[in-house]
């Protein structure tokens, strides 16, 4: 067999040598960019009839299928091999989704503790804003982050302190990476779905990233506080939130003190974490504001500075007293549009994105009537005709992190693998977890899907089942040449993408290093030199990720589904990965590739060399539009 390896798209892999490869991926590819595919009733996908639209009534014993109960891990989870779903479709519904909504008597002692690096130590608790303050403070006091400059007289006397600053960024910036692959592994190992799924969701609610904050710590703490909450009650997560050091840094509380307020949490905990535009006046974020004032962290703890807050009368919301941040938040938490802001947020992270005014109103009453409890709002959701209506099905389009987890889940892999690279796959699918383009934090739905998007997605499944392990390169690698010489060229004064050249004017470089040393007479310090061996010293200490591959077996897959022939193998394929069918066209060209790559309809006589071709065949599903959804 030729390797079959090649992704869609990429002019630089030419797709492949066969040609019926080739032409299914282009077939396939064509549908995902026109969306002209035609549904054919290849499995009974039971949607419910026209009238369970957005009734609320809890289905019955009468109407549970295996599709239903697929349906209810797919959305509330991360999917499921069929053995996890059969046992969710042997319940009734209640048992079904109370088994994944009231789980906190299902252990989850499997999985382990994230291991630090060894990165942090206490020089580092009050680390400064900038490299300007860095080394403004050292100039002032002879030493910074536990670092003490050079004597004077000596070249670069103040690089020690310019090292140490660059060091810690590049360090928690690598150990975020970790923190990533811990949490991708907890949803993929989790005996709680529901929690993790939550718990994502509210990473992009409350949306804070590791760039602007710098400290993996609090990212790490925040990933926890998420879970603990994941399903609790939303006012407990609300004042969690609001005294939450990574959010209290990304939102600037240290500069809101008495007498200058700054606005930024004020603002954003009304307009996007509680009520939504429209629901408050300036004057209300202004009063907030000051409500929140002298609230900080230190370390890892959160205080409030009692002299830089301003305990005088304040009017928020018609309300009018001497409030502190936890009154405020009370406060919103009395508006009944609160509750239907959030509850109509949470159903259309789970359900769709279209719901009317009525729906809204008694979303928002299910949450209201239960003081804020999310368990009864998501049994309601989830036990719901709506749920399992015809305008639910296919309406779902998989985030970049839970389509990974989802896709590992279907394939029945045991770990997240190294190769490739977790963070990178879900960063090129448009989301970089930990690090939200914004305080608003993803667009979800239809803003994950483009056509470019769902070409890289195809990708993505490649590179899962067949993992390039010989050429792959740590993102983090620094130097081609790993003989040092990146270093050295970066001491004499060449700027980066010139250190790391294979090749160098000899010339140039030689009146390069002699203008450099005139120039370092009165150089204090070096930024370059500290970027590079900020990375150095940081990948000193880094705990590597192990890069193996994902330990998949389809062809297990295929023949415990009791499939006997090429077009049986296809079929169990589609059911085993999709949840809305595919076309006659497509599901034929699929059975005729996996034909023509064994040499015979009869799996009996192609067991011993259908793995690949199964993988072929996979990956066109998993490029496929109807694979995005659920």
């Amino acid at each position: 067999m030729h390797n079959p390896r090649g992704r869609l798209g990429n002019d630089e892999q030419p797709m492949t040598t066969r040609p019926h490869y080739a032409l299914v991926a282009s077939v396939l590819l064509t549908l995902a960019i026109t969306g002209h595919a035609v549904f054919a009733n290849q499995k009974d996908w039971s949607p419910g009839p026209s009238s369970w639209h957005e009734d609320l009534s809890p289905v019955t014993a009468a109407d549970w299928s295996y599709g239903r109960a697929e349906r209810l891990l797919d959305r509330a989870g991360f999917s499921g091999t069929p053995e996890e779903i059969q046992k969710l479709a042997d319940m009734t519904p209640e048992q079904a989704v109370r088994s994944l909504v009231d789980d906190n008597s299902i252990s989850n002692d499997h999985l382990q503790p994230f291991v630090h690096s060894g990165f942090w130590d206490e020089t580092l608790m009050h680390f400064p804003p900038s490299r300007p303050a860095a080394t403004d403070l050292a100039l002032e006091h002879g030493e910074s982050m536990g670092v003490r400059v050079k004597p004077d007289h000596v070249n670069r006397h103040m690089q020690p302190v310019s090292d140490r600053f660059f060091y810690w960024l590049r360090a928690t910036q690598l150990e975020t990476r970790r923190v990533g692959y811990w949490w991708a592994e907890r949803m993929l190992d989790t005996h709680r779905p529901l929690e993790e799924k939550m718990a994502l969701f509210w990473h992009g609610h409350f949306a804070t990233a590791q760039n602007k904050v710098r400290d993996y710590r609090k990212m790490l703490r925040q990933i926890d506080m998420f879970e603990r909450h994941a399903t609790g009650n939303f006012g407990d997560l609300l004042v969690a939130v609001a005294k939450d050091p990574a959010m209290l840094y990304y939102l600037d509380a240290g500069l809101n003190v008495k007498g200058a307020a700054n606005e930024n949490f004020a603002r954003e905990v009304m307009e996007l974490f509680s009520m939504g535009v429209g629901s408050y006046t300036e004057q209300d974020v202004r009063e907030a504001a000051r409500a929140f004032t002298g609230w900080n962290f230190e370390n890892l703890d959160f205080v409030v500075n009692t002299a830089q807050h301003d305990d005088g009368r304040k009017t928020v919301l018609g309300r009018t007293g001497n409030f502190d941040g936890v009154d405020v938040l009370r406060i919103i938490l009395e508006q009944p549009v609160t509750a239907e802001y959030i509850a109509t947020k949470i159903y259309r992270f789970f359900v769709r994105e279209d719901l009317s005014p009525a729906l809204t109103a008694r979303l928002g009453a299910v949450l209201w009537d239960n003081d804020y409890e999310l368990r009864p709002l998501l049994t309601t959701i989830f036990l719901s005709r709506d749920f399992y209506s015809k305008a639910t099905y296919g309406a779902h389009i998989k985030g970049p992190v839970e389509h990974v987890i989802t896709m590992l889940k279907q394939l029945g892999a045991e770990d997240v693998p190294g190769v490739p690279d977790f963070n990178s796959t879900t960063i090129a699918l448009g989301q970089h977890l930990l690090n939200p383009p914004s305080v608003a934090g993803w667009a979800q739905g239809r803003s994950w899907i483009t056509p470019a998007l769902l070409q890289e997605r195809g990708n993505v499944a490649f590179d899962y089942l067949f993992p390039n392990v010989i050429a792959f390169r740590d993102p983090n690698f620094l130097s081609r040449r790993g003989d040092g010489i990146v270093g050295e060229r970066l001491r004499r004064g060449l700027d980066f993408s010139q250190a790391i050249a294979l090749e160098v004017d000899v010339e140039e470089d030689k009146m390069l290093a002699f203008d450099m040393v005139a120039r370092e007479r009165d150089e204090l310090f070096n930024t370059r030199v500290s970027g590079y061996f900020a990375w150095a010293q940081a990948m000193r200490k880094l705990i590597p990720t192990p890069r193996g591959a994902a330990r998949i077996n389809l062809t297990q897959i295929v023949l415990d589904s009791d499939s006997r022939t090429t077009s049986e193998a296809v079929d169990a394929l589609l059911e085993r990965f999709l949840r809305v069918p595919v076309s006659d066209e497509t599901r034929g060209a699929l059975v005729a590739l996996l034909e023509a790559e064994l040499g015979t309809t009869d799996l009996a006589r192609a067991q011993t060399y259908m793995e690949d071709p199964l993988r072929m065949v996979t990956h066109l599903i998993m490029s496929t539009p109807e694979y995005q959804i659920d």
